[in-house]
This record gives structure tokens, C-alpha cells and sequence, in this order.
């Protein structure tokens, strides 16, 4: 399994719980796909450098995890869908 870092933006908008929600959602398509969760680091609410879908403002998270490539393209096609993701990009680490 190779280590992978996702960072994805989260409406700010949202309630607490909707964002507690949207991370233990990532966190358990990682681990349904056989891989393990490192850390999840959450950097909160920080200004954008330019608009996104109208807002100035995303909560920031940065989740590291082991996967190998089918959980990549989960999180890829979930985060695609996702109304409360702005953004988001996943590297893989050295």
C-alpha cells in the first residue's frame, strides 16, 4: 500500500456536525477499501485566495492515509459528487 495525503475544502457554511459527518465519511471509504486512516488533521477555517463556488471562507482538512488505488478512485468520484466539498486534491506521499 503506498501513504497518500487528501486535502479537501468543506463549506464553512455548514453545521459542526455536518462536518464531523463529511470527515468519517472520507475516513470510512478509506477503510472499507482495506486501508488505514494515519492521521486527520483538521486546519479549520481559513480565507480562500479567490472565490469558490461563492464563498471566501473553507474548512480545511488534510486527512494521510495507506490505500491502494481502488480507494483513490472512491474518494475521487465521492468528493466529485459532494456538495459540501469545494475542493479537494490527493498526492501521494515518498
Amino acid at each position: 500500500m503506498a501513504k497518500y495525503e487528501m486535502l479537501y475544502l468543506l463549506n464553512n457554511d455548514s453545521t459542526e456536525e455536518v462536518k464531523a459527518a463529511e470527515i468519517a465519511k472520507y475516513e470510512d471509504i478509506v477503510k472499507a477499501n482495506g486501508g488505514v486512516v494515519v492521521s486527520t488533521d483538521k486546519w479549520g477555517a481559513k480565507k480562500t485566495m479567490y472565490p469558490i463556488k461563492f464563498k471566501n471562507e473553507a474548512y480545511y482538512v488534510l486527512m494521510t492515509f495507506e490505500a491502494e488505488a481502488a480507494a483513490l478512485v472512491e474518494l475521487e468520484r465521492v468528493a466529485g459528487i459532494d456538495a459540501e466539498v469545494l475542493r479537494r486534491m490527493i498526492t501521494k506521499l515518498n
